[in-house]
């Protein structure tokens, strides 16, 4: 591939791949080991923007947040190690059903292409330098996939809100976009404040049943 062609290759819109992507899913399933080996010399950013589209709308497929989280997570890891992405071999050849899960993608696609009209590269360049904040920005992948992983997925918006922020964190990182990632921050900040008010409420609501059982 010459200069031209991956200058071309480059200009195409990020939903453009994705949707690609998705046209060329597998009929019945596709593994981990798959979606990895179908990005190719895209990038492994591109793939935790795939994975992250399913949660964007209120129909999910159970037990999915734990595997595209745990991928997403080892991209992170891999990110901010320096090293090449690692996959357990219980989540490589996991299988994910491809008839329901294509429908979602195409449906949270919209999302990613309003996300990318928002998005402009060079924008807030100090916050997608490398160094120090590059470091703090795949944490913050890291994060985001954590809390997308925590089991709160029978919630509304409990898988909504870390997948906003990882979506936002890899559109930022691949545009070079500071103001994207900063978005990707505040998702996080956002998503850790909301489950933090599940678990406080959870909690006063459960010793209101325990004093009302000794009351």
């Amino acid at each position: 591939m010459n200069h031209e062609q991956e200058q071309l290759l480059d200009s195409i819109p990020l939903s453009q791949k994705i949707r690609a992507m998705v046209r060329s899913l597998p009929r019945t399933g596709i593994t981990l080991s798959e979606l990895i080996q179908l990005v190719g010399k895209d990038g492994l950013l591109i793939l935790a923007g795939l994975l992250t589209l399913v949660f964007l709308i209120p129909v999910s497929i159970p037990g999915v947040s734990t595997v595209f989280g745990a991928a997403i997570l080892l991209i992170g890891l891999s990110r901010l190690f320096g090293r090449e992405l690692w996959v357990p071999e219980r989540l490589k050849h996991r299988v994910i059903g491809t008839r329901k899960l294509r429908p979602l993608l195409r449906k949270a696609l919209p999302w990613m292409v309003k996300i990318e009209k928002v998005s402009r590269p060079n924008r807030i360049q100090w916050l997608v330098a490398k160094g120090p904040i590059q470091y703090l920005n795949d944490a913050a992948l890291v994060l985001g996939a954590v809390l997308l992983m925590m089991p709160f997925g029978l919630i509304p918006f409990s898988n909504t809100f870390p997948a906003v922020a990882l979506l936002f964190l890899a559109i930022g990182l691949l545009q070079r976009d500071g103001v994207c990632v900063l978005l990707g921050h505040i998702s996080n900040l956002l998503t850790i404040l909301y489950f933090s008010l599940l678990i406080g409420g959870g909690g006063l609501a459960a010793r209101e049943v325990f004093q009302r059982m000794n009351g």
